[in-house]
């Protein structure tokens, strides 16, 4: 008796890890921050790998190994994949790859709202989000420059390069929009919204439910 799950990344992760080797749920969690994955996994939360192995093992694609025991520590459950883990993993990472538009996040919500705050308040918020953004990029760099010097073959870095990629697409996006900003180019008013508002929200027709 199976019970249907959705993907996530973490759950494609999990999956991944013990196609490669039986595991217990803390050396799942070791192997995530040793490889750097929480660096596009969200394993923020600490029952987050445990309640992901729970719809895993309740949708049949993990199943438990064995029980073991070390020293005087608490007993540990080792899971291994289930008879249809690897092709969900597989068929996940399929649709995965050719999904888009499938994402909601904040930064793109807080832009098309932007209007309630003043320009300058904007320009101040795009300006520590770019700091932020030169820092995270700079950390990437880091990272890929210390683990190629290691030996680490590219295959492995290319989430650090995709990740590089879009922040510092979003980096020169809020420098350029910064400088808009303090040109004046892009600006607004209140009176100004109130006019656009005017002109562009229609009233309903008639017999129109309100």
């Amino acid at each position: 008796m199976t019970t249907p799950i959705r993907r996530s990344p973490l759950a494609l992760t999990v999956l991944c890890l013990v196609i490669e080797a039986p595991l217990h749920a803390y050396r799942m969690q070791q192997l995530i921050k040793e490889r750097g994955k929480d660096r596009v996994v969200n394993v923020r939360q600490r029952a987050s790998v445990y309640q992901t192995i729970e719809r895993l093992l309740k949708a049949g694609l993990i199943k438990v190994k064995e029980t073991e025991r070390a020293d005087n520590r608490p007993e540990r459950t080792v899971y291994e994949i289930g008879p249809h883990g690897l092709e969900t993993a597989r068929t996940w990472l399929r649709e995965m790859f050719t999904a888009t538009g499938t994402e909601f996040p904040e930064f793109p919500a807080a832009v098309a709202f932007m209007p309630l705050l003043e320009p300058e308040e904007i320009r101040a918020l795009l300006e520590v989000r770019a700091a932020k953004l030169a820092e995270a990029v700079q950390e990437i760099d880091t990272v890929v420059a210390e683990a190629s010097a290691g030996g680490l073959p590219r295959l492995f870095l290319l989430e650090e390069e995709y990740q590089r990629a879009t922040l510092g697409a979003q980096l020169d996006w809020c420098r350029a929009t910064v400088a808009e900003l303090a040109a004046g180019r892009i600006t607004w008013s209140e009176d100004w919204l109130r006019e656009i508002g005017a002109n562009f929200i229609s009233a309903p027709d008639e017999g129109e439910s309100s």
